[in-house]
């Protein structure tokens, strides 16, 4: 379809690129039902890795299946699908064409209870060719004693995906025995992952939605000084996607635990609200039977096409 103007600004963002990373970029942001609008939602399925089959797929068992999920992605319009070496492998030939696929290059289990965590990498950015991908994904801990190791090796893997055209999208999750619980997710905590993500070259950046805390005692004097608004999440989204280049880099949320759908709707609403780019919505989506799934997703889609 041709460039619309808010895809080509959004392209304009990246002109640092080459032809093939930006051609990608354009390639997801131009699928599905948001086509053409600049918003992205995104289906990840990497929670069986990172937290267990069970955990993540006996809610709705048919998610043992990995083609259930590309199957899901498609069917809902998404604008990406992202998962696993695994998972790639066993759908790429069968959806080839379909959907965009982002390869999540590193991955942790929750075997290990570590207060510093650090993701392994379990793919390459030759997978992600090999597979026809559109992009690589990669998780970075902002707060790990681990998190200069993830950043030298996301620089290196960010510099060999540009040079075959392939974007990186970014999880940038805070946590690490010098954060609480609850700060892994403070505004300012938030922001500031937002920040690195961007100043490490990610193209699409993707965080957890903010909470009305300040965890740092540096930072908190700031947002007092000079008022930054936190009460609603939509002045927090709107913080971090500022805090990303001045909103100019993609800025989307994870969908987090499972909740209600009145609940994961008024959170979609608050995001879009405040400038976010789309939700990255996983767990809140395929552990739902695929007809509610289905309309789930639909509904998060008609959001952020409502908001412009």
């Amino acid at each position: 379809m041709p460039l619309t103007d808010r895809v080509k600004q959004i392209i304009s963002w990246y002109a640092s690129d080459n032809p093939g990373t930006r051609a990608n970029l354009v390639r997801m942001l131009n699928h599905g039902s948001l086509a053409g609008t600049g918003k992205m939602v995104i289906l990840p399925v990497d929670q069986g890795f990172e937290h267990g089959p069970a955990r993540t797929f006996q809610p709705n068992p048919a998610g043992y299946d990995p083609d259930y999920h590309a199957q899901l992605a498609v069917d809902a319009g998404c604008n990406a699908y992202a998962a696993p070496l695994g998972f790639l492998e066993a759908v790429a030939d069968r959806f080839a064409g379909q959907i965009p696929l982002i390869l999540k290059l590193n991955n942790s289990d929750s075997l290990a209870k570590m207060d510093q965590p650090c993701s392994a990498l379990t793919g390459s950015v030759k997978d992600a060719l090999r597979l026809g991908c559109a992009a690589i994904g990669y998780t970075i801990y902002p707060g790990s004693g681990h998190r200069n190791r993830m950043y030298e090796d996301l620089r290196q893997l960010i510099l060999e995906a540009k040079d075959v055209g392939l974007p990186t999208v970014l999880w940038a999750y805070p946590r690490g025995a010098g954060l609480s619980k609850e700060g892994e997710t403070a505004v300012d905590v938030s922001a500031y992952a937002a920040q690195i993500s961007a100043q490490m070259g990610a193209h699409v950046i993707k965080i957890k939605p903010p909470r009305d805390l300040v965890e740092q005692a540096e930072a908190k004097k700031v947002f007092e000084k000079y008022n930054i608004p936190t009460k609603t999440l939509a002045d927090r989204v709107r913080h971090c996607v500022q805090s990303a280049f001045n909103g100019k880099r993609i800025v989307i949320f994870s969908g987090g635990e499972s909740k209600g759908t009145a609940d994961v709707l008024e959170d979609v609403k608050q995001i879009a609200a405040g400038g976010g780019f789309g939700s990255i919505m996983g767990r809140n989506a395929f552990q739902r039977p695929r007809d509610e799934s289905l309309k789930l997703l639909a509904d998060v889609m008609d959001t952020f096409r409502k908001a412009g």
